[in-house]
């Protein structure tokens, strides 16, 4: 049986964008996750969401994986790139938008 580092792993290297978070993209239940969605959607990129309320080895597996200690945690090509200060300061420089396309990532941001 596949650890949950090994599931978590195998998430991150089969989708290019790979959202942790609490809740889903279509009913997010924090407004950090929330935050995070919005961006990834105004900025037209496609990306999983997994909801780690609906296994607590997930939710704490994410923390150990990342050395990260909080939630929403974002990964772009199997890279952590961080939680949702990060990812929104990223957003307002532009840094995010580069990020991903450098890493190959389509963008098409709305409006």
């Amino acid at each position: 049986m596949a650890s949950i580092q090994d599931e978590i792993k195998q998430e991150i290297t089969a989708n290019d964008v790979v959202l942790f978070m609490k809740g889903t993209p279509q009913f997010p239940m924090c407004g950090f996750s929330g935050q995070v969605t919005q961006i990834l959607d105004h900025l037209g990129v496609p990306f999983k969401g997994i909801n780690v309320l609906e296994n607590e080895e997930l939710r704490n597996g994410i923390k150990v994986f990342a050395n990260w200690p909080t939630i929403p945690q974002l990964y772009v090509k199997g890279e952590f790139v961080g939680g949702c200060d990060i990812v929104r300061e990223m957003f307002q420089s532009g840094e995010l938008a580069s990020h991903l396309s450098d890493a190959g990532v389509a963008c098409a941001p709305k409006g």
